[in-house]
Formats: structure tokens, C-alpha cells, sequence
């Protein structure tokens, strides 16, 4: 992996504009909302083929270019587009560099008081639940297993409605999202996206099987944090198929 950004600000207005012409006309995606799906296809719990999600991104068909060269120039656009979107999620340290930021439009000073109505990151997260609509399974068997997933997802329908629903009281009517509850969502976002990142490669990561040679002594303490010892634990019924 290169160490150069992976889309400079030239390529950034180029691939809006590339957008805003040939796409958002056509029920496809703006920047803001393709880095937002780019981010969910990073970190979700199944890949997907190019040809599937890149017709989202165009609202259907991919158009017709020009010729071999502009197809080429659009598809290097999108490849880093989703460089920088992998990047953003696999960076680990506290503070996330400004060339990694997500995609997003924000005022100059988003610390200072804003109207409510303002609706900052709603496309980025629009189209982040664009992609996990996509694989609507397969998400859900993460939810189904952590709840702080479900929270994850849950802030995103926020910040992409404008709207806050009672936990306690789903018949309850919504509030508006405020101006500073939208902005501590947007700060959350490359922690969010790491987290999802560190648990896809979790599930990902095959899981060694215990072999009788490494077992633990019978009455040694169960490894599987149980308290209890391994002879009365895991021991009692040992897997017909370990290798000896």
C-alpha cells in the first residue's frame, strides 16, 4: 500500500462533478453519499461484486463513455474512492488524519451554534445504508449477535432521517436531531467505522481448533474462562474428530 493520498483534492471535485452529471440525475449517489457507501462496503460483514454495487452508484446501468480512456480515467476514480474508504477504516491511531476526513460537508466552525435544520452527514450516512441494505442478512446476523452494531446503525438512521426515536416507547413520536447531537455523530464516524473494521476481520479470522495435544490438564482451570475445571467443562465432551 502506497503512502500518498489516496484521493488528492483535484480527484475529489473531479469524481463530484463526475457524479452530480451522470449519476445523481439517474437515482445514483453524490460524493458524500458514494463515500458513505464505499465506507459500508469496506467494513461490511460480506464483499460484494463490482458490478453490483456500481449500480447503485449510477442508479442502475453504468453509462456509456466516451471511449476506452474515459472508462478507464471513471473506473481509477472509484478505485480511489475506495482506497481512501479502507484506509479511513483500517487507521487505528486516536486521531484520524484530515486527508483520510470523511467525505462531508460541514460549516466552518461546526462547533458553533447551528440551525437544527442543517442537515450535515445525512448523505453520507444515506448512502451507507445504502450498502448495508445490500446485504441486508448478513448485517443483521451482526446485529442479532452485538448490540453495539445495532447502535452503530441506529445513530446512521439518525443522522440520515434527522430524527430521534424513543428507545423506550417505539409508538412515541420522534424528535428533531439537533444541530449538536448531528455533530457528535459526524466525530464518531472513523470510530465507528474502525470498530466495524476490527469486528469484520474478527469474524473473518479462522478459529483454530483445539488439538488433544494442547488440551489442558484435567483438572487445570477450563481455558474457556468458565472457573470451572477443564474435566468438568470442555473436557466432559471432548470432539469425537480432534486430531490426536
Amino acid at each position: 500500500m502506497t503512502t500518498s493520498p489516496p484521493l488528492q483534492d483535484d480527484r475529489i471535485e473531479q469524481l463530484a462533478e463526475l457524479l452530480e452529471r451522470r449519476a445523481v440525475p439517474f437515482g445514483g449517489l453524490g460524493l458524500e453519499a458514494l463515500d458513505g457507501f464505499l465506507s459500508a462496503l469496506a467494513v461490511g460483514p460480506e464483499a460484494i461484486p463490482d458490478a453490483e454495487w456500481q449500480a447503485v452508484v449510477w442508479g442502475g446501468r453504468a453509462p456509456r463513455w466516451n471511449d476506452d480512456d474515459e472508462a478507464r480515467e471513471v473506473a481509477a476514480l472509484l478505485a480511489e474512492a475506495r482506497e481512501l474508504a479502507l484506509r479511513r477504516a483500517c487507521h487505528d491511531d486516536d486521531s484520524l488524519p484530515d486527508r483520510l476526513a470523511p467525505l462531508l460537508w460541514l460549516p466552518e466552525d461546526p462547533d458553533a451554534a447551528q440551525p437544527d435544520e442543517l442537515d450535515a452527514g445525512s448523505d453520507w450516512a444515506e448512502g451507507f445504508l445504502r450498502a448495508v441494505d445490500l446485504r441486508e442478512a448478513a448485517w443483521d446476523a451482526w446485529l442479532d449477535e452485538d448490540e453495539w452494531i445495532a447502535a452503530i446503525l441506529g445513530l446512521l438512521d439518525q443522522l440520515a432521517s434527522g430524527d430521534v426515536l424513543d428507545g423506550d416507547d417505539p409508538t412515541a413520536p420522534s424528535t428533531p436531531l439537533t444541530w449538536r447531537e448531528r455533530i457528535d455523530i459526524i466525530g464518531a464516524l472513523p470510530g465507528m467505522l474502525a470498530d466495524l473494521q476490527h469486528h469484520r476481520i474478527a469474524m473473518l479470522t479462522p478459529r483454530t481448533p483445539l488439538r488433544r495435544a494442547d488440551a489442558p490438564e484435567r483438572n487445570a482451570p477450563c481455558p474457556c474462562g468458565s472457573g470451572r475445571k477443564f474435566k468438568k467443562c470442555c473436557g466432559a465432551n471432548p470432539a469425537p474428530n480432534l486430531p490426536s
